[in-house]
């Protein structure tokens, strides 16, 4: 399963790629923000995109509108990474078109089997 791993804080996408890839096997490539995202994501061909909330650049939200502008990536699920989880942001989120929220931090051990879980949900 490729993931395409959209977040600002380096930390988080290291963490996030190692769990994503030695725990949970997944192909992980990175993005540093939601501009780089709609560079990249097209020739990326992710299976799913996890996706940081808040992002200097281009929020979260608004990278999944601009991402749904592109072809290949209309039907692609989307997860967002959150440290304000809040059930009016998840509603919010969900509404959108995201397929699932996790909370920021989240246990690197177990963060693959939370996307493998929202995914086989959608």
């Amino acid at each position: 399963m490729k993931i395409l791993l959209i977040d600002d804080e380096e930390d988080v996408r290291s963490i996030a790629t190692l769990s994503l890839a030695r725990v949970g096997g997944m192909e992980v490539q990175t993005a540093s923000g939601g501009k780089e995202a709609l560079e990249i994501a097209e020739a990326a061909q992710p299976d799913a995109i996890l996706m940081d909330r808040m992002m200097p650049d281009m929020d979260g939200r608004m990278t999944l509108v601009e991402l749904r502008k592109i072809d290949a990536m209309r039907d692609v699920p989307v997860i967002f990474l959150t440290a304000t989880a809040l059930s009016s942001d998840v509603e919010e989120l969900m509404a959108m078109g995201a397929v699932g929220v996790i909370a920021k931090p989240f246990n690197p051990m177990t963060l693959a089997t939370q996307v493998k879980r929202i995914l086989e949900r959608d």
